[in-house]
C-alpha cells in the first residue's frame, strides 16, 4: 500500500518546515555577523567589532558573551564558587530524577520531550559546572598575582620616568601612563571572548529556557487534566521532574550574568522541531504509538495542534525573557550598589 498523505497532514509538515527553515535564516542572519556601520548592533559570535585602530570597542552587543560571564555572578560580591555549588548540586539532583526515571520506564523514555528537555538542562549545568570552576581558578590565580603584575608595571615605568618625575609635570605623566596600562590590561580582560563552548552554553541555556517553560506548561494545563495515562499520569517522580527542571533554572538565573537576546528564540523553535522530526521518523520506522496525542497527524485537526504548540512557543520564550528582564530591572534599582545588569 503506498503512503497517503492528506492536506492536514502537508499542512503539518509545511507549519514544521518553515519553523525550521525560518529558524535557520534568522540564525544565519543574526550568528553570522552584521555589517561595521556606527548604527548597527554587532552580534556576531565569530568575531569582536574593530577599530580603526585595531583595537576592540568597549561597547558591547546583548548577545556578546565575555569569557567572565559564564562563571560570574551578577551579584557584587558573590564568588564564583556559589554559582559552581548551585551548578553542581542541580546537576547531581536532576541526574538522580533522571536515572530514577529511566530506571521506572528504560531507555524507551527518551520518546517523550520532557526528558529531552530534562537532559538538555542537564547538559547546560554540566558546562556551567565545568565553566564556574575554571572560573574559580581563575580568581584564585588572579588574586596570587594580580599585585605582583600591577607593581611590576608601576616599577617599569617608574624606571623610564624617573628622570621626568622630578618636577610635577614628570609625576603626572608618569600616572597617565601607568593609568593607561592598568585600563589595557582591564580591557583585553573585559573582552576576552568566550569560546565554541561557551557559545554552546549560553544557546543551550536559552533553548532550556523556553523548552522547560513550555514542557511543565503543556503538561500542567493539558496532560494532567485532560490526557493522562499510565505514562503521563500525575505522581511524584512526574511533579518533580516537570517541576525541578524550571526551579533549578530559576536559581541560576537570579545568579548568572548571561544575556537573554530575543533572537535566540530561534534555537528553541529548532529544538521542538527536531523533537517533531524524530516522532516522523520513529513512526515511519515502525513505531505504534504516539507519546503526546496531539502531534499525531491522522486528524483532521493535528494542523490547528501543531499552529497552536508552534504559536506557543512565543510566549514560552517570552515569559523567561520577562523574568530575566525585570531581574534586571527591578534588582538593579533595589540594590543599585550590589547587582549589575546582565545587558
Amino acid at each position: 500500500m503506498g503512503l497517503v498523505v492528506y492536506w492536514y497532514d502537508a499542512v503539518c509538515y509545511g507549519i514544521v518546515a518553515v519553523s525550521f527553515l525560518g529558524s535557520l535564516w534568522v540564525i544565519w542572519r543574526k550568528e553570522g555577523g552584521s555589517r561595521l556601520d556606527d548604527n548597527a548592533i554587532f552580534q556576531s559570535l565569530l568575531s569582536g567589532r574593530p577599530e580603526p585602530e585595531g583595537h576592540y570597542s568597549v561597547a558591547k552587543p546583548r548577545s556578546h558573551v565575555d569569557s567572565s560571564c559564564l562563571w560570574t555572578s551578577c551579584w557584587r560580591g558573590v564568588h564564583s564558587g556559589w554559582l559552581l555549588a548551585t551548578r553542581l548540586g542541580s546537576l547531581a539532583v536532576m541526574g538522580g530524577f533522571l536515572a530514577w526515571d529511566i530506571v521506572e520506564w528504560d531507555a524507551t523514555i527518551f520518546v517523550y520531550y520532557t526528558e529531552w528537555t530534562f537532559a538538555l538542562v542537564m547538559v547546560y549545568f554540566a558546562l556551567g559546572t565545568v565553566a564556574s570552576a575554571y572560573g574559580c581558578w581563575v580568581y584564585s590565580r588572579q588574586t596570587s598575582t594580580g599585585n605582583g603584575l600591577t607593581d611590576q608595571l608601576l616599577g617599569r615605568d617608574l624606571e623610564d620616568n624617573r628622570i621626568s618625575a622630578t618636577n610635577n609635570y614628570g609625576v603626572k605623566k608618569v600616572e597617565t601612563r601607568v593609568s593607561k596600562l592598568r585600563s589595557c590590561y582591564t580591557e583585553e580582560e573585559i573582552l576576552q571572548r568566550a569560546g565554541f563552548w561557551g557559545y554552546v552554553m549560553q544557546i543551550i541555556y536559552q533553548t532550556s529556557a523556553g523548552a522547560v517553560i513550555l514542557t511543565d506548561v503543556v503538561f500542567w494545563c493539558i496532560i494532567v487534566p485532560f490526557l493522562s495515562n499510565a505514562r503521563l499520569g500525575l505522581n511524584l517522580l512526574m511533579g518533580c521532574m516537570h517541576t525541578l527542571n524550571v526551579f533549578f533554572l530559576l536559581i541560576d538565573t537570579s545568579l548568572n550574568s548571561l544575556p537573554f537576546p530575543w533572537f535566540r528564540l530561534t534555537y528553541f523553535v529548532l529544538w521542538s522541531s527536531i523533537y517533531v522530526i524524530f516522532q516522523w521518523v520513529i513512526h515511519a520506522c515502525g513505531f505504534s504509538w504516539w507519546p503526546y496525542p496531539f502531534l499525531e497527524v491522522s486528524s483532521p485537526w493535528c494542523a490547528v495542534w501543531y499552529f497552536a504548540i508552534a504559536v506557543v512557543h512565543v510566549p514560552c520564550y517570552g515569559l523567561y525573557a520577562l523574568i530575566t528582564k525585570s531581574k534586571n530591572s527591578i534588582f538593579s534599582r533595589l540594590f543599585p550598589h550590589s547587582f549589575t545588569r546582565s545587558f
